[in-house]
């Protein structure tokens, strides 16, 4: 859907953050009921943390595309289940050594579809960085914050998004099927994937959930081959089944002594 957008970058991230906005809104309204006030103070400082680190992911992500190759950002986004994991040890929550081995290979398998890393320019480089750093803090905040509901943290990362891109969006550019895609974008992949993420990130260890997020590095260009007809190159094929292998493993579960999936709350 995104390669079916016509307008500009600024269009496009305050168009999908609009309709982000409205999409959730929707979604707290209807889970606590109306109590939207108390559903976003609930959230506490946990909750603007993960806002704050949400667009700063997101901008980061969108600004290094622009300063380095495609290839250097996936492989710097390949690096954020270990930090993840590195952050969650470092506040008492273990990794098993599955989950290790399954990065591991994941980090590799990106690697293969992407080429490896090449030798971006120190603007690019340290915005990536800071792309998996304020990620996988995110991640591992909401983890630790399980007893609240990050959908409200959520909605205002991306009320930060919309007011830093609106200025610069062009709204008399966008036509009725550019409308579609961006309220499709807005209340399905960015309003609801980052709800399902905030949810199952309450659920599974920080390390986990950032492996599995890895699959949105295999799936694009899957997508892209069945709807647009572009046919990947092998390598890309090749390093998509080895995180794949990798999330499946890791999804089937630790051996008896090392799991490492906490029960709900």
């Amino acid at each position: 859907m995104q390669r079916e957008l016509p307008v500009g970058l600024a269009t496009q991230l305050a168009g999908r953050a609009l309709f982000a906005v409205l999409g959730i809104l929707a979604y707290v309204t209807v889970v606590e009921r109306g109590a939207l006030v108390r559903a976003f103070r609930a959230t506490g400082r946990g909750g603007l943390a993960i806002a704050a680190l949400m667009a700063i992911s997101s901008g980061s992500f969108i600004t290094a595309l622009n300063h380095s190759s495609v290839a250097n950002v996936l492989f710097m986004q390949a690096i954020a289940p270990i930090l993840a994991a590195a952050f969650g040890t470092a506040l008492g929550e273990p990794v098993a050594r599955r989950t290790w081995v399954a990065m591991a290979v994941a980090v590799l398998g990106v690697a293969l579809m992407v080429g490896g890393p090449g030798r971006p320019n120190a603007l690019g480089f340290g915005l990536s960085i800071v792309m998996s750093v304020s990620f996988a803090g995110l991640i591992v905040i909401t983890r630790h914050r399980r007893d609240v509901s990050m959908a409200p943290a959520t909605c205002l990362s991306q009320v930060v998004v919309f007011v830093v891109a609106a200025p610069f969006a062009s709204p008399g550019s966008v036509s009725l099927q550019d409308l579609g895609l961006l309220v499709a974008l807005g209340v399905g992949q960015i309003g609801l994937g980052l709800v399902l993420l905030t949810i199952g990130a309450r659920l599974i260890p920080a390390a986990e959930v950032a492996l599995i997020t890895l699959l949105e590095i295999v799936l694009g260009p899957l997508w892209v081959w069945i709807f647009l007809s572009e046919q990947p190159s092998a390598a890309t094929l090749a390093g998509g089944a080895i995180v794949l292998a990798a999330v499946v493993v890791q999804a089937r579960g630790a051996p008896p002594g090392e799991a490492s999936v906490a029960p709900p709350p």
